[in-house]
């Protein structure tokens, strides 16, 4: 267990009345959305029912399991620093990206409940994309140069936050220790799509070295030079052969492959290469009564079970409209692969319709999970452990 009971690090957080005076009856409040959620509802954002109900006591004892165990999100956005210095975006995009950033009210609701550490995650293709559709999609191709500086920007973005003093960068998982003794969360750098190495596997070392500990492969850019997304028709029947030489390359470099948004034949491609765990850090596993683009086969999710790696919860609201809802999905996921192979993947910042968009409701995700008779082994595993145990693999295997 990274984190103990501290006196730094609970003179940093909320106190336990603050958070559960007032009855616990909660409704949780509604998200910011993602790109392709209608524009009003960015700015208007619904609320989205708990669908349980936690005593004090329940409550108490979620906080006091957060405040002895790392919790960890796989997957983030916090305050959408990605839309910094984006250029020459479709009008929607534009609108979007002038609702502007908020990155001290998310680290604010991360010390609040707890979240030690998060992926903040930039985004590869942002300047490309439009909500078409109901969806997100690109609609046009990267200038010369713009997805390197697009990324090179980004990571400036990021590291300010740190130089500001919201947030600790962590680099390995000791340094999550670091994190909590500081009173500030942790913050570690992804990226979503890897569109920036722009055919030079050298910037997988150059990402390394940028703190980047995590890389989705492919976001929404169709066509791009890694290989097929999910949510728009093949162009190359998988990884394209530049995709190829990159999966190994970002291996070899320390970072975590994220499967999240690539097609099945893209990421079954990834997992026949080998070389350690692999991830899909946000999505759920397809059903017949619930198929959608974003949802990954149970076939595929087991291949990643099967490569050490997890598949990260998401709280979007397809099929789900209560944070219980979400802790439905969680268990799915837990009885299909095995509590091992399931992490906490919320995309906060910038997700669907999201039952769970606020930092400071952690406590009632874990509470509601001790409700339902999760032991604090499995609970920990989930919470933090299993993206921590991957962390430390992909590190091992660098090649220096």
């Amino acid at each position: 267990m990274l984190f103990g009971k501290c006196s730094s690090w609970e003179e940093s957080m909320v106190t336990r009345r603050s958070l559960i005076g007032g009855g616990v009856a909660l409704a949780a409040a509604g998200g910011a959305g993602a790109l392709a959620w209608p524009l009003y509802l960015q700015i208007f954002p619904p609320r989205s029912e708990t669908g349980f109900v936690l005593s004090e006591a329940e409550l108490g004892d979620a906080l006091d399991f957060l405040d002895t165990h790392p919790a960890v999100d796989c997957h983030a956005h916090p305050g959408r620093t990605f839309v910094k210095g984006a250029d020459d975006l479709a009008w929607k995009l534009k609108i979007y990206a002038g609702l502007g950033t908020f990155e001290d009210k998310a680290v604010a609701q991360m010390k609040e409940g707890r979240m030690g550490a998060a992926v903040f995650s930039a985004v590869g293709d942002f300047p490309l994309l439009d909500s078409r559709g109901g969806g997100l999609k690109s609609v046009r191709a990267f200038h010369p140069g713009e997805a390197y500086a697009y990324y090179k920007a980004q990571m400036a973005n990021l590291e300010a936050l740190a130089e500001k003093g919201l947030v600790t960068l962590v680099r390995k998982p000791a340094e999550l220790e670091t994190a909590r003794s500081s009173g500030r969360p942790g913050a570690i750098f992804g990226v979503e799509g890897a569109s920036f190495l722009d055919g030079d596997l050298g910037r997988g070392q150059e990402a390394f070295d940028d703190g980047v500990r995590i890389i989705t492969l492919v976001h929404y850019l169709s066509g791009g030079q890694i290989g097929d997304i999910m949510t728009a028709p093949p162009v190359f029947d998988g990884l394209t052969t530049f995709g190829k030489q990159v999966v190994p390359a970002l291996q070899q470099a320390g970072i975590i492959i994220d499967l999240a948004h690539c097609s099945e034949k893209t990421a079954f491609d990834a997992l026949d290469l080998g070389g350690g765990p692999m991830v899909a850090t946000h999505t759920h596993v397809a059903s017949p009564a619930l198929d959608v683009p974003r949802f990954i086969s149970k076939d595929l999710a087991l291949g990643i079970a099967d490569s050490g790696g997890f598949v990260g919860a998401w709280p979007a609201g397809i099929g789900i409209t209560t944070l219980s809802g979400y802790l439905d999905r969680i268990e799915e996921l837990a009885e299909l692969l095995g509590v091992t192979h399931v992490a906490i993947g919320s995309d906060m910042g910038a997700n669907y319709k999201p039952v769970w968009n606020d930092y400071s409701r952690l406590p009632w995700i874990v509470g509601g999970l001790m409700q339902r008779g999760w032991n604090d082994s499995d609970l920990a595993a989930v919470i933090g452990g299993n993206f921590i145990r991957v962390f430390n693999a992909a590190l091992a295997g660098r090649v220096a």
